[in-house]
């Protein structure tokens, strides 16, 4: 049976966004959706991410094949526990959160069984500095990578389920996507390093500058390119960044810790060759990454 009706929880930047994305590439069901601010919930409606808004989200997500949840991963956590004993098995829930080894043990046992609904975690690699359903894009995913981790026992979910997981992963190809899979935990260290690390260098520098010079106007007139692309991160929001934090703790801080010792060796050497080398390493990784699709 083909996905005929979505809920989206979470209708902020992303949710909105995957509910523009599949109303754009041909969608012919109905959306879903609620949010813990009715504000954003009805922005979401007005700017056709959702058709519905949902009063009851527990109830929505009963009537629905295709459950996503997009929000910070705490609250994943909670819709985790709170809609595996009310779905059925032939239901699917997805998820766009950015740790996935922890959403992978709190579903172990309540999905991904043959009486159980499914769980397929996932993460589009795609966002903005800024967040909530004003801001939503229906191009938001092109040419992005959406990431699947699934976790160890989905092999044991129900077949409609897995026919579900199928269409969802077709779905997210024509949003212009490229579907990879990685296991959860070589997911969350791989985005410790490459998403998770250039927010906290952002939300540090932006910090450290604000500390540093607040209110001076000399300092943002002179701040030309570097210093924008540096801090645009820095406007990032707490909340969905506090779980990270929490969720992905001991690969953020190794990350950290990492980068901690460069910049010692940086400091070190501001007047040896190996300043030299390093540019020199900086400029190979940069000329691999410039030259990916």
């Amino acid at each position: 049976m083909p996905i005929e009706r979505i809920a989206i929880l979470g209708t902020g930047l992303i949710g909105s966004s995957v509910g523009m994305a599949l109303c754009e590439k041909g969608f012919e069901g109905t959306i879903v959706g609620w949010d813990r601010d009715p504000a954003q919930a009805a922005i979401a409606l007005s700017r056709g991410a959702v058709h519905v808004i949902a009063e009851e989200p527990l109830t929505a997500a009963v009537e629905c094949d295709l459950v996503i949840l997009s929000g910070p991963v705490f609250s994943i956590l909670e819709w985790l526990a709170q809609l595996a004993p009310i779905l059925k098995a032939n239901q699917l829930v997805t998820d766009v959160g950015s740790v996935k080894a922890v959403l992978c043990r709190q579903a172990a046992g309540c999905y991904n069984e043959p009486d159980k609904p499914g769980f397929l975690p996932g993460h589009p690699m795609a966002g903005k500095e800024v967040s909530g359903a004003a801001h939503a894009d229906a191009n938001l995913f092109r040419d992005a990578v959406w990431l699947f981790t699934e976790c160890p026992d989905s092999s044991n979910m129900s077949p409609v389920a897995r026919e579900n997981v199928s269409e969802w992963r077709k779905w997210v190809q024509r949003f212009g996507c490229r579907a990879l899979d990685l296991e959860p935990a070589r997911h969350d260290e791989l985005c410790a390093w490459v998403s998770h690390l250039p927010q906290f260098v952002s939300t540090a520098l932006s910090a450290l500058l604000e500390d540093k010079f607040p209110d001076d106007e000399d300092l943002r007139a002179i701040g030309g390119r570097a210093l924008r692309e540096m801090t645009r991160l820095g406007a990032s929001p707490y909340s969905m960044w506090r779980d990270i934090a929490h969720t992905n703790s001991e690969a953020v801080a190794a990350t950290l810790l990492a980068l901690e010792q460069r910049l010692t060796h940086l400091r070190e050497h501001l007047k040896t060759p190996e300043l030299r080398n390093e540019f020199e390493l900086a400029n190979r990784f940069r000329l691999g990454t410039a030259q990916k699709p």
